[in-house]
């Protein structure tokens, strides 16, 4: 199951798993992997929804298990 998540252990989580960056582009931060660009919301109040970083798991390729095994 995963939980709301503080922007910067998103971003700490992610490099964990070999995403360089973050880097600024256009309105959203992004951080990269191979061929692979992730987009990275940057909610302005409070922490990433349960279900926003469930798709951010799901474009990066990532297993919630996988995920909550770290």
């Amino acid at each position: 199951m995963l939980k709301p998540i503080a922007l910067r252990k998103l971003i700490n989580k992610l490099k964990l798993f070999g995403f360089d960056g973050p880097y600024s582009g256009g309105r959203h931060l992004f951080m990269i992997k191979g061929n692979l660009k992730l987009h990275i919301p940057n909610p302005h109040h409070g922490d990433i929804t349960a279900s926003l970083l469930a798709e951010i798991l799901r474009q990066a390729g990532i297993d919630s298990q996988e995920w909550n095994s770290l």
